[in-house]
Protein backbone atom coordinates (compact mmCIF):
# COMPACT_ATOMS: atom_id res chain seq x y z
CA UNK A 1 0.00 0.00 0.00
CA UNK A 2 1.38 3.47 -1.05
CA UNK A 3 2.76 5.90 2.00
CA UNK A 4 -0.07 8.60 2.27
CA UNK A 5 1.88 12.07 1.35
CA UNK A 6 2.18 14.35 4.00
CA UNK A 7 2.55 18.19 3.92
CA UNK A 8 6.41 17.46 4.26
CA UNK A 9 6.32 15.65 1.01
CA UNK A 10 4.50 18.57 -0.92
CA UNK A 11 7.22 20.64 0.62
CA UNK A 12 10.57 18.62 -0.27
CA UNK A 13 9.05 18.46 -3.72
CA UNK A 14 8.82 22.00 -4.43
CA UNK A 15 11.54 23.32 -1.98
CA UNK A 16 9.39 25.14 0.48
CA UNK A 17 9.17 25.37 4.07
CA UNK A 18 6.27 23.15 5.82
CA UNK A 19 4.79 26.00 6.97
CA UNK A 20 4.32 28.33 3.81
CA UNK A 21 2.80 25.02 2.26
CA UNK A 22 0.64 24.79 4.97
CA UNK A 23 -0.58 28.54 5.04
CA UNK A 24 -1.05 27.76 0.66
CA UNK A 25 -3.21 24.54 1.58
CA UNK A 26 -5.43 26.65 4.26
CA UNK A 27 -5.59 29.74 2.21
CA UNK A 28 -4.27 32.00 5.28
CA UNK A 29 -2.15 35.17 4.93
CA UNK A 30 1.82 34.90 4.01
CA UNK A 31 1.71 33.45 0.75
CA UNK A 32 1.25 35.02 -2.82
CA UNK A 33 -1.05 34.23 -5.44
CA UNK A 34 0.89 32.26 -7.42
CA UNK A 35 2.78 30.21 -4.54
CA UNK A 36 -0.57 29.14 -3.25
CA UNK A 37 -1.50 28.59 -7.01
CA UNK A 38 1.26 26.23 -7.38
CA UNK A 39 1.12 24.53 -3.90
CA UNK A 40 -2.33 23.86 -4.41
CA UNK A 41 -1.72 22.49 -8.09
CA UNK A 42 0.84 19.96 -6.84
CA UNK A 43 -1.00 18.81 -3.50
CA UNK A 44 -4.16 17.81 -6.51
CA UNK A 45 -1.63 15.83 -8.63
CA UNK A 46 0.20 14.41 -5.55
CA UNK A 47 -3.20 13.07 -4.16
CA UNK A 48 -2.79 15.06 -0.65
CA UNK A 49 -5.54 14.36 1.26
CA UNK A 50 -6.02 16.45 4.44
CA UNK A 51 -5.64 14.95 7.77
CA UNK A 52 -9.49 15.76 8.99
CA UNK A 53 -8.98 14.86 12.47
CA UNK A 54 -5.90 17.10 13.45
CA UNK A 55 -7.11 19.87 11.42
CA UNK A 56 -10.08 19.82 13.48
CA UNK A 57 -8.15 19.77 16.29
CA UNK A 58 -6.27 22.70 15.17
CA UNK A 59 -8.78 24.81 14.05
CA UNK A 60 -11.81 23.82 16.38
CA UNK A 61 -14.07 22.59 13.54
CA UNK A 62 -14.49 19.50 11.90
CA UNK A 63 -16.50 21.25 8.94
CA UNK A 64 -19.27 18.47 9.18
CA UNK A 65 -23.03 19.18 10.01
CA UNK A 66 -25.32 16.15 11.21
CA UNK A 67 -28.74 16.11 9.46
CA UNK A 68 -31.22 13.89 11.10
CA UNK A 69 -34.20 12.89 9.05
CA UNK A 70 -37.42 10.87 10.32
CA UNK A 71 -37.39 8.69 6.84
CA UNK A 72 -35.30 8.39 3.83
CA UNK A 73 -38.01 7.03 1.92
CA UNK A 74 -40.09 10.13 1.98
CA UNK A 75 -39.25 12.22 -1.36
CA UNK A 76 -39.73 15.75 0.97
CA UNK A 77 -36.97 14.79 3.03
CA UNK A 78 -34.45 14.04 0.47
CA UNK A 79 -35.72 17.24 -1.40
CA UNK A 80 -34.46 19.20 1.52
CA UNK A 81 -31.76 17.44 1.87
CA UNK A 82 -30.85 18.35 -1.58
CA UNK A 83 -30.95 22.12 -0.59
CA UNK A 84 -28.73 21.41 2.54
CA UNK A 85 -25.62 19.43 0.29
CA UNK A 86 -25.95 22.20 -2.28
CA UNK A 87 -24.95 25.18 0.43
CA UNK A 88 -22.92 22.82 2.45
CA UNK A 89 -20.80 22.13 -0.49
CA UNK A 90 -20.51 26.01 -1.64
CA UNK A 91 -19.09 26.80 2.25
CA UNK A 92 -16.93 23.64 2.55
CA UNK A 93 -19.05 21.49 4.84
CA UNK A 94 -19.79 17.97 4.43
CA UNK A 95 -22.78 16.42 5.09
CA UNK A 96 -23.58 13.56 7.86
CA UNK A 97 -27.30 11.91 7.70
CA UNK A 98 -29.21 10.07 10.26
CA UNK A 99 -32.48 8.04 9.71
CA UNK A 100 -34.51 7.62 12.68
CA UNK A 101 -37.25 6.08 11.62
CA UNK A 102 -39.70 7.85 13.51
CA UNK A 103 -38.32 6.21 16.77
CA UNK A 104 -37.08 8.53 19.57
CA UNK A 105 -34.67 5.91 20.11
CA UNK A 106 -32.92 6.18 16.78
CA UNK A 107 -33.50 9.82 17.33
CA UNK A 108 -31.46 9.82 20.53
CA UNK A 109 -28.55 7.38 18.68
CA UNK A 110 -28.42 9.39 16.00
CA UNK A 111 -27.91 12.54 18.22
CA UNK A 112 -25.13 11.15 20.12
CA UNK A 113 -23.65 9.23 17.35
CA UNK A 114 -22.94 13.49 15.76
CA UNK A 115 -21.75 14.51 19.42
CA UNK A 116 -19.26 11.28 19.34
CA UNK A 117 -18.33 13.04 15.59
CA UNK A 118 -17.64 16.54 17.18
CA UNK A 119 -20.10 17.86 14.01
CA UNK A 120 -19.68 21.57 14.10
CA UNK A 121 -23.95 21.81 13.72
CA UNK A 122 -27.12 19.83 13.55
CA UNK A 123 -30.15 20.34 11.66
CA UNK A 124 -33.46 18.09 12.69
CA UNK A 125 -36.82 17.06 11.91
CA UNK A 126 -38.49 15.81 14.96
CA UNK A 127 -39.63 11.67 14.89
CA UNK A 128 -43.05 11.53 14.89
CA UNK A 129 -43.01 9.67 17.84
CA UNK A 130 -41.00 11.61 20.02
CA UNK A 131 -42.31 13.48 23.13
CA UNK A 132 -39.67 13.84 25.03
CA UNK A 133 -37.53 16.42 24.03
CA UNK A 134 -34.51 16.33 26.05
CA UNK A 135 -31.84 14.69 23.56
CA UNK A 136 -32.30 17.97 21.64
CA UNK A 137 -32.11 20.31 24.65
CA UNK A 138 -29.17 18.84 25.80
CA UNK A 139 -27.39 20.10 22.53
CA UNK A 140 -29.14 23.36 23.02
CA UNK A 141 -27.21 23.14 26.62
CA UNK A 142 -23.60 22.35 25.36
CA UNK A 143 -23.77 25.52 22.87
CA UNK A 144 -24.04 23.53 19.47
CA UNK A 145 -25.55 24.92 17.03
CA UNK A 146 -29.28 23.69 16.19
CA UNK A 147 -32.24 24.31 13.95
CA UNK A 148 -34.77 22.38 13.20
CA UNK A 149 -36.86 21.81 9.59
CA UNK A 150 -40.06 21.51 8.66
CA UNK A 151 -41.23 19.74 12.06
CA UNK A 152 -40.16 21.68 15.17
CA UNK A 153 -40.92 22.38 18.48
CA UNK A 154 -41.82 26.24 19.58
CA UNK A 155 -41.67 25.86 23.64
CA UNK A 156 -37.90 24.83 23.33
CA UNK A 157 -36.53 27.83 21.92
CA UNK A 158 -35.06 26.79 19.49
CA UNK A 159 -34.43 28.26 15.65
CA UNK A 160 -36.49 26.82 12.70
CA UNK A 161 -37.53 26.49 9.44
CA UNK A 162 -40.62 25.84 8.24
CA UNK A 163 -43.58 26.54 5.98
CA UNK A 164 -46.78 28.36 6.73
CA UNK A 165 -48.88 24.85 8.07
CA UNK A 166 -51.70 26.82 8.65
CA UNK A 167 -51.95 28.83 5.71
CA UNK A 168 -51.25 25.74 3.23
CA UNK A 169 -54.01 23.87 5.00
CA UNK A 170 -56.17 27.26 4.63
CA UNK A 171 -55.69 26.33 0.76
CA UNK A 172 -56.34 23.06 0.53
CA UNK A 173 -59.65 23.04 2.38
CA UNK A 174 -60.70 26.59 0.45
CA UNK A 175 -59.37 24.97 -2.95
CA UNK A 176 -62.62 21.90 -2.25
CA UNK A 177 -64.90 24.55 -1.37
CA UNK A 178 -64.22 26.19 -4.73
CA UNK A 179 -64.72 23.16 -6.26
CA UNK A 180 -67.90 22.27 -4.72
CA UNK A 181 -67.22 20.18 -2.26
CA UNK A 182 -69.64 20.80 0.81
CA UNK A 183 -68.56 18.09 3.24
CA UNK A 184 -65.05 18.05 3.93
CA UNK A 185 -63.32 15.57 6.05
CA UNK A 186 -60.03 16.01 7.50
CA UNK A 187 -57.17 13.06 7.90
CA UNK A 188 -55.16 14.87 10.71
CA UNK A 189 -51.30 13.60 12.26
CA UNK A 190 -50.24 13.09 15.77
CA UNK A 191 -51.51 16.04 17.90
CA UNK A 192 -48.01 16.68 19.73
CA UNK A 193 -46.46 17.78 16.46
CA UNK A 194 -47.22 21.58 15.67
CA UNK A 195 -47.07 21.16 12.15
CA UNK A 196 -49.91 18.49 12.57
CA UNK A 197 -51.87 20.67 14.97
CA UNK A 198 -51.60 24.06 12.37
CA UNK A 199 -52.46 21.95 9.55
CA UNK A 200 -56.24 20.64 11.61
CA UNK A 201 -56.43 24.22 12.84
CA UNK A 202 -55.80 25.98 9.26
CA UNK A 203 -58.63 23.64 7.64
CA UNK A 204 -61.24 24.48 10.62
CA UNK A 205 -60.57 28.10 9.93
CA UNK A 206 -61.14 27.68 6.20
CA UNK A 207 -64.09 25.85 6.97
CA UNK A 208 -65.44 28.54 9.50
CA UNK A 209 -64.30 31.32 6.86
CA UNK A 210 -66.37 30.33 4.31
CA UNK A 211 -69.91 29.17 6.52
CA UNK A 212 -69.46 25.22 6.25
CA UNK A 213 -69.54 23.89 9.73
CA UNK A 214 -66.71 22.08 11.68
CA UNK A 215 -68.45 18.50 12.03
CA UNK A 216 -65.76 16.88 14.65
CA UNK A 217 -66.87 13.34 13.43
CA UNK A 218 -65.05 14.46 9.78
CA UNK A 219 -61.93 14.45 11.44
CA UNK A 220 -59.92 11.32 11.66
CA UNK A 221 -56.98 10.93 13.68
CA UNK A 222 -54.32 8.86 11.70
CA UNK A 223 -50.44 7.89 11.80
CA UNK A 224 -49.13 9.37 8.75
CA UNK A 225 -49.13 6.44 6.58
CA UNK A 226 -51.01 4.84 3.47
CA UNK A 227 -52.81 2.57 6.05
CA UNK A 228 -54.12 5.52 7.58
CA UNK A 229 -55.37 6.66 4.54
CA UNK A 230 -57.55 3.74 3.58
CA UNK A 231 -58.28 3.34 7.45
CA UNK A 232 -60.24 6.88 7.47
CA UNK A 233 -61.91 6.27 4.30
CA UNK A 234 -63.34 3.13 5.62
CA UNK A 235 -64.43 5.28 8.52
CA UNK A 236 -66.03 7.92 6.81
CA UNK A 237 -68.11 6.42 4.47
CA UNK A 238 -69.45 4.38 7.18
CA UNK A 239 -71.14 7.31 8.81
CA UNK A 240 -74.54 8.26 7.92
CA UNK A 241 -73.64 11.45 6.32
CA UNK A 242 -70.48 10.65 4.53
CA UNK A 243 -68.10 13.27 3.49
CA UNK A 244 -67.70 14.00 -0.18
CA UNK A 245 -63.71 15.58 -0.14
CA UNK A 246 -60.76 15.03 2.64
CA UNK A 247 -57.68 16.92 2.77
CA UNK A 248 -54.96 14.29 4.75
CA UNK A 249 -52.27 15.92 6.83
CA UNK A 250 -49.74 14.63 4.17
CA UNK A 251 -49.83 12.63 0.67
CA UNK A 252 -49.02 9.26 2.33
CA UNK A 253 -52.25 9.48 3.79
CA UNK A 254 -53.71 10.85 0.58
CA UNK A 255 -52.32 8.18 -1.66
CA UNK A 256 -54.22 5.73 0.87
CA UNK A 257 -57.81 7.46 0.90
CA UNK A 258 -57.38 7.23 -3.07
CA UNK A 259 -56.83 3.21 -3.16
CA UNK A 260 -59.06 2.82 -0.95
CA UNK A 261 -61.73 5.03 -2.85
CA UNK A 262 -60.61 3.24 -5.83
CA UNK A 263 -60.92 -0.14 -4.39
CA UNK A 264 -64.57 1.15 -3.61
CA UNK A 265 -65.36 2.51 -7.42
CA UNK A 266 -66.08 5.34 -6.14
CA UNK A 267 -65.35 8.08 -8.52
CA UNK A 268 -62.31 10.78 -7.91
CA UNK A 269 -62.90 13.47 -8.16
CA UNK A 270 -67.04 13.14 -9.70
CA UNK A 271 -68.12 11.86 -6.70
CA UNK A 272 -65.07 12.65 -4.08
CA UNK A 273 -62.33 14.93 -3.57
CA UNK A 274 -59.01 14.42 -2.60
CA UNK A 275 -55.69 16.75 -1.69
CA UNK A 276 -52.89 15.99 0.20
CA UNK A 277 -49.65 18.31 1.80
CA UNK A 278 -45.58 17.72 0.63
CA UNK A 279 -46.18 17.53 -2.79
CA UNK A 280 -44.11 14.39 -2.45
CA UNK A 281 -42.10 12.59 -6.39
CA UNK A 282 -45.39 10.30 -6.94
CA UNK A 283 -48.17 12.99 -6.67
CA UNK A 284 -48.15 13.39 -10.40
CA UNK A 285 -47.46 10.33 -11.52
CA UNK A 286 -50.57 8.05 -9.88
CA UNK A 287 -54.32 8.10 -11.33
CA UNK A 288 -55.82 10.52 -10.68
CA UNK A 289 -53.07 12.74 -9.79
CA UNK A 290 -52.83 14.44 -6.76
CA UNK A 291 -53.45 17.88 -5.68
CA UNK A 292 -51.03 18.85 -2.92
CA UNK A 293 -49.23 21.80 -1.11
CA UNK A 294 -45.82 22.28 -2.20
CA UNK A 295 -43.29 22.92 1.03
CA UNK A 296 -40.56 24.43 -0.73
CA UNK A 297 -38.29 21.64 0.27
CA UNK A 298 -35.01 22.93 -1.47
CA UNK A 299 -35.43 25.98 -0.44
CA UNK A 300 -36.20 24.90 3.00
CA UNK A 301 -32.81 22.94 3.30
CA UNK A 302 -30.85 26.02 1.76
CA UNK A 303 -32.43 28.47 4.56
CA UNK A 304 -31.78 26.18 7.59
CA UNK A 305 -28.25 25.14 6.65
CA UNK A 306 -27.89 29.49 6.24
CA UNK A 307 -29.48 29.87 9.66
CA UNK A 308 -27.14 26.90 10.99
CA UNK A 309 -23.72 28.21 9.36
CA UNK A 310 -24.53 31.94 10.74
CA UNK A 311 -24.72 30.51 14.22
CA UNK A 312 -21.79 28.14 13.78
CA UNK A 313 -19.38 31.34 12.55
CA UNK A 314 -21.14 33.42 15.32
CA UNK A 315 -19.75 31.04 18.16
CA UNK A 316 -21.49 30.75 21.64
CA UNK A 317 -22.86 34.37 21.79
CA UNK A 318 -24.64 33.71 18.26
CA UNK A 319 -26.16 30.49 19.80
CA UNK A 320 -28.03 31.93 22.37
CA UNK A 321 -29.15 35.28 19.99
CA UNK A 322 -31.06 33.46 17.47
CA UNK A 323 -32.51 31.02 19.99
CA UNK A 324 -35.86 32.68 19.06
CA UNK A 325 -35.23 32.55 15.22
CA UNK A 326 -38.47 31.30 12.89
CA UNK A 327 -38.24 31.41 9.92
CA UNK A 328 -41.63 31.04 7.65
CA UNK A 329 -41.97 29.81 3.90
CA UNK A 330 -44.50 30.12 1.90
CA UNK A 331 -46.73 26.85 1.20
CA UNK A 332 -47.78 26.41 -2.92
CA UNK A 333 -50.66 25.09 -4.04
CA UNK A 334 -50.17 22.36 -6.98
CA UNK A 335 -53.83 21.42 -7.91
CA UNK A 336 -54.48 18.21 -10.45
CA UNK A 337 -56.81 16.03 -11.17
CA UNK A 338 -57.54 14.33 -7.84
CA UNK A 339 -59.58 17.71 -6.74
CA UNK A 340 -60.59 19.24 -9.83
CA UNK A 341 -64.11 18.58 -10.30
CA UNK A 342 -64.63 22.23 -11.90
CA UNK A 343 -62.21 23.67 -14.35
CA UNK A 344 -60.08 26.66 -12.61
CA UNK A 345 -60.87 30.28 -13.53
CA UNK A 346 -57.34 32.86 -14.31
CA UNK A 347 -58.86 34.89 -10.97
CA UNK A 348 -59.92 32.06 -8.70
CA UNK A 349 -58.11 31.81 -5.10
CA UNK A 350 -56.56 28.52 -4.34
Amino acid sequence: MSRKVTIADIARELNLTGATVSRALNNRPGTSESTRRLVQATAERMRYQRDRIAYSLRSGRSHIIGVIIPSAEINFFGSVIHGIENMANQHGYNVLIYQSNELPAFERKGIATFLGTRVDGILASIAKETTDFRHYLEVKERGLPLVFFDRANDSLHIPSVVVDDFKGAWYATEHLVHQGYRRIAHIAGQQHLKIFRDRLEGYKAALAANNLPVDDTLIYYGNVSIEAGRQAVRHLLAQARPPDAVFAVEDFSALGAIKELKDRQVSIPGEFGVIGFANEAFGEHITPSLSSIDQQTVQMGKEAFKLLLEMIEGGAGQVQHHTKSRIILEPVPVFRQSSLRRPLHGGQQP
